[in-house]
């Protein structure tokens, strides 16, 4: 099982979490952008169903690949 870390950082005159290397939209206040990932991580854990999908990975390469819908990560949020 993956493990993602939702980060809350400055970020564009406001604040967002990071998590993977990516960025949420910015939010007016840090208290938002908490709100926004502890919602975001919460989500991750919901198990759902399994499905195809596609999508580039960092070298450019298009991957295909079956997403277990019961294999979920284990999430937190820090900062």
């Amino acid at each position: 099982m993956s493990h993602l870390t939702y980060k809350i950082v400055e970020h564009d005159g406001g604040w967002a979490y990071t998590v993977d290397g990516s960025y949420s939209e910015t939010f007016r206040s840090r208290d938002a952008a908490l709100k926004a990932a502890r919602r975001a991580a919460g989500e991750q854990r919901v198990a759902g169903d399994s499905h195809g999908i596609v999508y580039e990975d960092a070298t450019g390469e298009i991957r295909e690949e079956l997403s277990d819908g019961q294999d979920r990560p284990r999430t937190d949020v820090t900062g």
